[in-house]
């Protein structure tokens, strides 16, 4: 923190306490005792340097994980704070600094379901960017770890991706491009030099900075893959969504079965039958294994969510147990999986 950050810090509680030798030692007792265990003739200004959850009677364990991302318009901050929110941390894109302790402490309060908080800082916030240096001594003060994620580039780089999406740079004004890098970059000398990471992206391409990313906030273990595995009718369309579609027709149709017509591909007999043909239980294992080395792919890439789409003639019977297997299979392999029978009880 600057000698000036410190010079506030020290002159507060001389000012504060001052101003409340007028008043009634019992206003000040209720919030001196509870958090700092002393008598109601304490300085004011100790409240200032205990930790906000401290105050609010919220223990020091309930204080979130806080990562700020910061950096050159262009350089990828939005890919950055995506890769942070499919880690699972709850990501706020452009939130005034004034306002980030305010968030640490609403994470506080939630009982451990905001354990992580990212924050996207830019000039964007224009003059409310002033007040970021007043927040990180505040942070400081009240005991959040926090981290500067610093994302830069390139002149060039920056140029090229500003002329390829024809957007203009924040702070160019009138005047070119060159400009509003040179006045954001001055902007951010000094957080740049307080960063805890700095990630430069002039040869990165958006798969290569998620892998820093991950390879930063994952830990240890891989990063996860979630699965949609949806069944379907062709009848009815294909799923828009779908990143990968499976065709199931080649089996024979239970729907010509007349004891088997009224049941879905979740009655057993639906898909005893299912399986019990040429070539199913062949075709589950070799696209569970053909599934395997995509999904190793995805992650490689950075893709964290795949749509399975799997189909018949009706979404009723082949695709819905086809679907059930490959979902069981998926789980049992580590990829979180979620069933949908989209067309199912339509006909």
């Amino acid at each position: 923190m600057t000698e000036h950050e410190s010079e506030q810090t020290t002159e507060r509680p001389t000012e504060q306490t001052t101003e409340q030798t007028t008043e009634p030692a019992t206003e000040q007792t209720p919030v001196q005792a509870t958090p700092q265990g002393t008598d109601q003739q304490a300085p004011q200004g100790t409240e200032q340097t205990a930790p906000a959850t401290a105050a609010a009677g919220l223990p020091d364990a309930a204080i979130p994980e806080l990562v700020i991302i910061s950096g050159m318009s262009g350089a990828g901050r939005s890919t950055a704070a995506k890769c942070l929110e499919d880690l699972g941390w709850f990501v706020v894109d452009n939130l005034p600094p004034a306002l980030i302790p305010t968030m640490v402490e609403l994470g506080a309060r939630s009982q451990g379901n905001v354990a992580r908080i990212a924050v996207v800082v830019d000039v964007r916030g224009r003059r409310f960017f002033d007040n970021l240096r007043q927040s990180l001594a505040d942070l400081e003060a009240k005991n959040v770890t926090r981290r500067i994620v610093f994302l830069e580039s390139s002149d060039d780089a920056l140029v090229r991706r500003f002329e390829s999406v024809r957007r203009p740079h924040p702070l160019q004004g009138d005047g070119r491009i060159v400009d509003g890098i040179a006045a954001e970059r001055e902007l951010l000398r000094e957080l740049r030099g307080d960063a805890d990471l700095v990630i430069d992206t002039s040869s990165l391409n958006v798969h290569e900075l998620r892998a820093k990313m991950d390879a930063q906030f994952a830990g240890e273990e891989e990063p996860e893959l979630r699965a949609t595995v949806m069944s379907f009718g062709y009848k009815y369309g294909l799923p828009v969504d779908a990143d990968l579609v499976v065709d199931c027709r080649f089996l024979p149709n239970p729907h010509w079965v007349p004891e088997l017509r009224p049941f879905t591909g979740l009655n057993e007999e639906v898909s005893g039958y299912v399986f019990n043909q040429p070539g199913a239980k062949e075709f589950l294992d070799r696209y569970a294994e053909l599934l395997q080395l995509i999904a190793t792919g995805y992650r490689r890439e950075g893709k964290r969510y795949v749509t399975i789409a799997v189909g018949c003639t009706g979404g009723k019977h082949r695709s819905v147990a086809m679907s059930e297997k490959l979902a069981a299979r998926l789980g049992a392999e580590g990829v979180e999986t979620v069933v949908v029978h989209r067309d199912m009880g339509r006909e």
